[in-house]
């Protein structure tokens, strides 16, 4: 017989085991799985590849990422600014611009800090600061609250949108700024004639705003709702509403400027106190520094406010899924 036969015909109790590699491997293949101890759980694969060293897992270098670029975006807001004031403060000491017109930093800061120390001619500069801001709270709220009733209500029924249509687009046609004149007349110098000019400029934008998010509604979840039972108090309550939020919350950051402007404005046509006097008063006194003391107030409240709306806008919309940043996705 051939002793050159085939492999696969032989006895493997017959291969020698010190020719060749693949009888060690055969073994090692046959050879039975070492049990494991008593108590101890089976190991099981990680089915995420773990990042070859020194690299950074790719969430934790897009956090990285945003962190700098954050940070790099508030440095450039300062330097800017640094660079605005710097200029400006050089300008006015070599006379390269006239500081009885123009004003300085130095004197804005003086300024400041005589109103804190001393006062301002009418009494507390705390005092004038809170009847400004009630103001504008009080009108911010008024005019939120009636844009969103009624923004919401003429996008629902469309026959009282059709015969209030003309009336409100030409009410919005006028500039609104001089409403402040006929709201003096009818409520005198006091807080309400202030209040009522910084409702009506934040009653229009949030009705825009509110209106159009209600005609937006996805028209298959209200017939899904109805489906369901749901009256339309409460397709207007639980779907109209939340699906409008998104626009309404938009309009805030503008509203609350709105606001700002007419309890200044108003306070500019007439007043017995606010920041809104103290600029004017500054004006006829040709004080440009005391004109830029009272701004200067007038936007470290007003951003104060624009922070907590967006804490707002963000803890109300937080159920919708944040869109992926084209940055964070590259």
């Amino acid at each position: 017989m051939n002793v050159h036969g085939s492999r696969s015909t032989a006895d493997p109790a017959d291969t020698p085991t010190d020719s060749s590699g693949t009888a060690d491997e055969a073994t090692d293949e046959a050879a039975p799985a070492t049990p494991a101890p008593a108590g101890a759980e089976p190991a099981t694969a990680d089915p995420r590849p773990e990042p070859p060293a020194g690299k950074v897992p790719r969430g934790e270098a897009a956090r990285r990422q945003r962190i700098r670029r954050r940070v790099l975006v508030n440095l450039t807001r300062v330097g800017i600014l640094v660079l605005f004031v710097g200029l400006w403060q050089v300008c006015s000491s070599t006379g390269a611009i006239d500081k009885f017109y123009f004003g300085e930093p130095s004197g804005i800061c003086s300024k400041l800090w005589d109103w804190v120390r001393h006062g301002t001619s009418q009494g507390s500069l705390w005092d004038q600061v809170w009847v400004t801001l009630e103001e504008t709270l009080m009108g911010f709220g008024i005019g939120v609250l009636l844009g969103v009733v009624f923004g919401i209500l003429l996008g629902r029924l469309r026959f009282l949108a059709d015969v209030l249509s003309p009336f409100i687009k030409t009410l919005n046609s006028i500039p609104r700024i001089l409403f402040g004149s006929v709201f003096a007349i009818w409520f005198g110098l006091g807080i309400s004639s202030k209040v009522t000019l910084s409702a009506v400029l934040v009653f229009f934008g949030v009705f825009f705003n509110a209106f159009q998010g209600a005609r937006e509604v996805d028209r298959n979840l209200i017939a899904n709702a109805r489906i369901l039972g749901a009256g339309n108090t409460q397709v207007t309550l639980q779907v109209v509403v939340p699906s409008a939020l998104s626009w309404i919350t938009t309009s805030l950051h503008v509203a609350f400027g709105f606001a700002v402007t007419g309890s200044i404005v108003g306070e500019l046509l007439g007043a017995q106190q606010g920041l809104g006097l103290l600029i004017f008063q500054a004006q006829a006194n040709f004080d440009p520094n005391g004109v830029y003391a009272g701004l200067v107030l007038t936007a470290a409240y007003a951003l104060a406010a624009e922070g907590l709306i967006t804490l707002l806008e963000r803890r109300l919309l937080r159920w919708q899924p944040r869109p992926q940043r084209a940055d964070a996705a590259a």
